[in-house]
């Protein structure tokens, strides 16, 4: 048998002698003997098989304890057991990683409308797509009170996604939702804020979908002006001899890094669907 040493053995199989010396710490892999008038290890190099198999557990993601309980048990039903575990892991990350991913998309995206979107005040008519959102019910009129109820509202809204075990990451450019027959009415009064979603990660009956078509839509850069310009669209509208043919939306373009203030920066867009009459 030819003995090969610590570094050799490494060397062969492109591993760590400092990942050697812990797996023979741990029983999980140790030498066949050792230097009698000193304290190298030497190996054999059929024990390249089970180091072999090492690595591939480790590269399933397994941690070394499973490793070598299984080594050396052989359970191959247990083996399985864990394996499976490990693939419904992995499928978690995934998920949460997909999701991170459409985050961080969403988050450049608002922020490149922000940079190429008109001055405030500008009137636009524009085609926007359908959009999924989570929407909550506050049964409080925003248009009451000042921003201290709105961000209150807010803690309600990131409450329900945690309750309805939704992804934190949606918790971001929150809008809010007019009603059709307040905004004819000239009547504002909205309860409802929404965050936008994805439908492959939200179950069916938790998403409401705002249709795509035209909207007249005007640029906000604040908060407390938002009823007047809403005022103003409703009056392009009505100039522009276009029919109101759904709810109006209030949406956080970006929300802008806030530095020295306590109140959140936003840009909305102020939208309404629209179609010309005939």
């Amino acid at each position: 048998m030819e003995q090969l040493t610590i570094g050799q053995m490494a060397q062969m199989n492109h591993v760590s002698e400092q990942a050697l010396r812990l797996y023979d710490k741990i029983g999980l892999l140790s030498p066949v003997g050792r230097g009698s008038e000193n304290s190298y290890r030497y190996y054999d190099i059929r024990q390249s098989a089970r180091l072999d198999m090492i690595q591939y557990m480790k590269s399933l993601g397994m941690g070394l304890k499973d490793i070598k309980a299984n080594l050396d048990g052989g359970d191959i039903p247990e083996l399985c057991r864990l394996l499976t575990q490990r693939e419904e892991n992995i499928e978690a990350q995934i998920k949460q990683l997909r999701i991170q991913q459409l985050a961080v998309r969403r988050t450049i995206e608002s922020f490149e409308r922000y940079e190429s979107a008109p001055p405030d005040g500008a009137v636009l008519l524009e085609r926007i797509d359908r959009r999924m959102v989570y929407c909550v019910d506050s049964k409080i009129n925003f248009y009451d009170y000042g921003i201290e109820v709105y961000e209150k509202i807010l803690r309600e809204l990131k409450g329900s996604l945690i309750a309805d075990q939704l992804p934190q990451l949606y918790f971001c450019n929150v809008g809010t939702i007019m009603r059709r027959e307040n905004l004819l009415r000239r009547r504002f009064v909205s309860t409802e804020v929404f965050v936008f979603v994805d439908r492959e990660f939200v179950r069916e009956e938790l998403v409401t979908v705002i249709p795509g078509g035209s909207y007249l839509c005007i640029y906000c850069d604040r908060f407390d002006k938002e009823r007047e310009y809403a005022e103003k669209l409703l009056d392009s509208a009505a100039r522009q001899g276009m029919e109101i043919a759904g709810d109006y939306i209030c949406e956080v373009v970006a929300e802008l890094p806030v530095i020295g203030k306590t109140e959140r920066g936003m840009f909305l867009r102020l939208q309404v669907p629209v179609r010309f009459n005939q």
